[in-house]
């Protein structure tokens, strides 16, 4: 379950108009706190940031589904499950998050190091093109321009 503040944070983004990325971002960030301050731990970068996105999806934020040529099945059938949660909520299973939770805690906490995100980052960055790397730069000149 997503803090007060995590959420607070969200629906103050959507008020403001921020996209759906900005939004989930609070989630991921908080993730990554959960697993720095030892909360629980995670096998990569890559997986703190999913369960990040997951909770956001099952918030209520209205992401976009998982590029069907990059990802897997699996992901994607987790990704729609956890937008439909977002829409219909219910009360998750205890015996299952406790397992997870579980499963988590025997994970390690260098996934959150900044070396572990800075590697992430760069190696999903290095994914995109020259043409969509360039597009997302225009876009953020422009809506700098808008602000100043």
């Amino acid at each position: 379950m997503p803090e007060q503040e995590t959420l607070r944070k969200a629906r103050e983004d959507e008020a403001e108009g921020k996209s759906p990325s900005v939004q989930a971002g609070e989630f991921v960030r908080e993730e990554i706190h959960h697993v720095r301050e030892g909360k629980h731990g995670a096998r990569s970068a890559k997986q703190a940031v999913a369960i990040g996105l997951s909770k956001a999806r099952r918030a209520g934020v209205k992401l976009p589904q998982p590029n069907p040529d990059t990802t897997t099945k699996s992901a994607r059938k987790k990704a729609k499950a956890d937008s439909e949660q977002g829409r219909h909520p219910h009360k998750p299973s205890k015996k299952r998050s406790r397992a997870t939770m579980n499963a988590l805690k025997r994970e390690g906490r260098q996934a959150a190091s900044s070396k572990a995100l800075s590697r992430q980052t760069k190696s999903s960055a290095a994914k995109r093109t020259r043409k969509d790397r360039s597009a997302a730069a225009r876009k953020a000149a422009k809506t700098r321009a808008a602000h100043s």
